[in-house]
């Protein structure tokens, strides 16, 4: 499973475990690597698409995650909680913006990044 989300200098850092950084995203939602080259965007409207606009999926403003042909990947919960279709636990985003899996073993940190944007990590394939 992968990580994945203005100006360069404004952008918040997904660091992996390790605390080394793997990718940004700015306030804009343009998702880069860790060179702030463009992987892909979240935009305003929740839709999520790769660095040549191909919609990947979409995040709804109800948590609820799906593809580009809108069947259901799964939920993002208001107490961070991620789960897939079935409601099985995927991990957790912390208030202070660990991801931690469903074992809570820390994956990364999206440190200050909306928790919409930071559970694109466990749905879409930014950073591999």
């Amino acid at each position: 499973m992968a990580l994945i989300l203005a100006i360069v200098c404004q952008a918040q850092t997904f660091t992996d475990r390790n605390h080394s950084t793997v990718g940004h995203m700015n306030n804009n939602g343009r998702v880069m690597d860790r060179n702030y080259s463009t992987l892909g965007y979240v935009r305003d409207d929740g839709r999520v698409v790769d660095r040549n606009y191909a919609t990947l999926g979409y995040v709804r403003d109800d948590g609820r995650v799906v593809d580009r042909n809108y069947s259901t990947l799964g939920y993002i919960r208001d107490d961070g909680r991620v789960v897939d279709r079935n409601y099985s636990t995927l991990g957790y985003i912390r208030d202070d913006g660990r991801l931690v899996d469903r074992n809570y073993s820390t994956l990364g940190y999206a440190k200050d990044i909306d928790k919409k944007y930071a559970a694109v990590f466990f749905f879409f394939d930014f950073f591999k």
